[in-house]
């Protein structure tokens, strides 16, 4: 397990191992290309082998692009985006020379359909959909599975603020933020694992969870103007709970 949040981390890790299993936390930063190399290559040295790798790392910039410093989005894409490719390029050849292995990118809905007021974010997503979709196509010949994780909203850190490493740029607290987001019933972490997991074990291309939320995804794909035209509408309303009102 590995975070920058070392101290959460090692929570998780030591519940893991209270109750019989085997964890090691690790902090790092998955901008570090060679840091997360490092791990994987000790990894298969004291395992011998690498049936997984989840590419979870992710943080929120939020608020209209022009209130974004070109340092929001070099930040929100060295993370969310080259932390992936990283991840990536740390594991594929050692999964290649085995002939198994599967990673799971975490994208979001965000990856899948439109996102004014988010657009950066939603830049970085829709570049993880891509890659995990493009990739599964390629890998499946090493015996590689590829799956990309879309999830709505859950009841993590990331509703308040965008978590620690992220931030919101928009006039109103982080608190009034997570109230709107409770009307869309985040779902725990716990359940999200477990419907997660139950999905990778089939091999799932895209994992949407929870799964009311494909309903905006067909929407998307069966019509990508009514998908704007109700993502605006939507934006619209934000707005005004919010006070993102636009600013030159």
């Amino acid at each position: 397990m590995t975070d920058l949040q070392i101290e959460s981390a090692e929570e998780v890790a030591s519940e893991i191992r209270a109750s019989g299993g085997k964890a090691t936390a690790v902090k790092i930063d998955v901008t570090d290309f060679s840091a997360i190399e490092q791990l994987a290559q000790e990894t298969v040295s004291r395992t011998g082998r690498l049936d997984f790798i989840f590419n979870n790392a992710g943080i929120v910039i939020g608020g209209l692009v022009n209130r974004l410093a070109i340092e929001d989005w070099n930040r929100i894409v060295d993370v969310n985006l080259r932390g992936v490719i990283n991840g990536i390029q740390a594991t594929y050849q050692i999964m290649t020379k085995q002939g198994f292995g599967h990673i799971i990118n975490t994208a979001s809905m965000a990856g899948l359909i439109v996102g004014p007021g988010n657009v950066a974010y939603t830049t970085t997503k829709y570049g993880v959909v891509g890659l995990s979709k493009s990739l599964r196509a390629e890998a499946a010949q090493f015996g590689i599975r590829v799956s990309v994780l879309c999830p709505g909203v859950i009841r993590t850190p990331i509703l308040k603020g965008g978590g620690k490493y992220g931030k919101m740029l928009i006039d109103t607290l982080p608190e009034e933020v997570g109230q709107m987001l409770e009307k869309l019933k985040p779902m725990s972490p716990n359940l999200f694992a477990e419907k997660v997991l139950k999905s990778a074990a089939k091999n799932k291309a895209i994992i949407i969870v929870p799964s009311w939320w494909k309903l905006f995804w067909w929407i998307d794909r069966l019509s990508p103007s009514l998908g704007i035209f109700l993502a605006q509408k939507r934006f619209q309303y934000w707005q005004k709970k919010l006070g993102m009102a636009q600013k030159s």
